[in-house]
């Protein structure tokens, strides 16, 4: 493979930029364009030098510091090197360009940790993982990525796969030797593991809507009548006056999205325009724009003024979030006149209901733990565990749970017993599609591309 080359750091002025090579020419590129302070070129693995970078004309571009790996032991298990230059993006193009007019070529994106799973440091779940935790968003999102960059989801699909080719291994043995008659014990074993093999895979499989949550946040869409507190809440919650909040009803015209970190969750938060009859088209705009996110919400947070008695507004409210998640919220606690403390019809709602003054803050930290309660989000743990964040390896779960199935299928119909080897590898090229020993050209292109350039 060639010698490539990219800058490492994102674009603009910062205290230091990074330039990384990797490939058979690395260090006699670096050579032709890095002088020493002591004018002692020496390469050793893990160490860094102090010196220049110079051009063909030995005009300083700028001091550096050139750090070494010697293959196998390096990010892509070729030889590379980094160069640690000052933060100019003038400076790291210098650089770049000199080592292209020597001999490298400019990087695609990912194309490091592309050689990193090609030369089979790190298998694709793996890779993918890099990708994820460059772009997470929260620190649980993190740790996820991390404990997928450390191995955690390969290696339960590695016990999944060892328990599968067990399986083959049995039913060769029944073919090859029908003599002995063990056929039917071998079904007995099979059918045990094959469901031990379901039930992980199933594990893996409803771990992907924590996964999802991680990966995408918790869309929350906060709908009321105009007035009931909606915009007042957004503010609270941001810490921030973000939303104009008047005494005057439909203030709030268009959606308001704001994200936010709770207790390591993203959330998107939406305020939308108050849902009311209005003949004004501009807010009738609005309304139908909050109907329509209703539907796609994760969440609906239903604010209701606990001083006023309900109105049809407010019911037709009700009616909407009755098949939807949500929580009912009724604001302006701290004043006296509670007439919708024991409202029947909320009630019939059978949604939590929390007593809140967004004025006072009062009532927050209880609409904190609620939406924490109603994703499970405190059984999240990311130590050592194996969660799917990614479609692509949950459809390829899926499709292997199905061929599993369809092996207990045929046992029981009793089928010969040679039949589910078919099943069984079906299974096995699913899986080695996450890991990326059964996965097409395209698709490795397909995942690196999303990547960054430099890494």
């Amino acid at each position: 493979m060639s010698t490539i080359v990219s800058i490492s750091t994102a674009p603009g002025n910062a205290g230091i930029g990074i330039v990384r090579m990797s490939g058979k020419n690395t260090f006699e590129i670096i050579k032709k364009i890095f002088k020493p302070q002591n004018n002692k070129y020496k390469v050793k693995g893990y160490t860094m030098q102090y010196g220049n970078i110079i051009d063909e004309k030995n005009n300083i571009i700028d001091e550096v510091l050139v750090s070494y790996f010697i293959e196998p032991k390096s990010y892509t298990t070729e030889n590379m090197c980094e160069i640690n230059t000052h933060g100019n993006q003038i400076i790291l193009n210098k650089i770049l360009n000199l080592c292209i007019y020597n001999g490298a070529k400019l990087a695609e994106p990912g194309e490091f940790t592309k050689r990193a799973f090609l030369n089979g440091r790190i298998d694709l779940s793996q890779a993918e993982s890099v990708i994820d935790l460059i772009n997470s968003k929260t620190e649980k999102e993190q740790e996820i990525a991390i404990s997928q960059l450390e191995g955690f989801l390969s290696k339960e699909l590695t016990q999944i796969k060892k328990k599968i080719l067990n399986c083959l291994a049995d039913i060769e043995a029944s073919i090859d030797y029908p003599e002995y008659d063990i056929e039917e014990k071998t079904n007995k074993q099979i059918l045990d593991e094959v469901e031990t093999s379901i039930q992980a895979l199933e594990k893996l499989e409803k771990s992907f809507g924590v996964g999802k949550i991680l990966r995408d946040g918790i869309n929350v869409a906060i709908i009321g009548k105009p007035n009931v507190g909606k915009s007042s809440l957004l503010n609270a919650i941001l810490k921030e006056e973000r939303a104009i909040v008047t005494n005057i009803e439909g203030t709030t015209r268009d959606t308001i999205e704001e994200f936010i970190t709770i207790n390591g969750i993203l959330y998107k938060l939406i305020d939308t325009a108050g849902i009311r009859e209005s003949e004004n088209e501009i807010e009738q705009i609005g309304i139908n724009k909050s109907k329509n996110i209703l539907k796609k919400a994760d969440l609906i947070i239903a604010i209701f003024d606990i001083t006023k008695e309900l109105t049809k507004d407010d019911e037709e409210i009700l009616e909407t979030i009755k098949n939807k998640n949500a929580i009912i919220l009724l604001n302006k606690s701290d004043l006296k006149n509670k007439v919708l403390i024991n409202n029947n019809k909320i009630k019939s709602i059978n949604k939590p209901i929390i007593e809140i003054s967004v004025l006072t803050r009062e009532g927050l930290d209880e609409l904190y733990k609620k939406m924490e309660e109603l994703f499970n989000i405190g059984e999240i743990k990311a130590e050592n565990a194996s969660i799917i964040t990614n479609q692509r390896h949950k459809e390829a779960i899926l499709n292997a749970k199905k061929s599993l199935i369809k092996i207990k299928e045929t046992i029981k119909e009793f089928i010969p017993i040679d039949i589910t080897a078919i099943y069984f590898k079906e299974a096995i090229e699913e899986l080695n599609k996450i890991t990326g020993e059964n996965v097409t050209e395209d698709i490795i292109n397909e995942i690196f591309s999303k990547f960054c350039l430099g890494k």
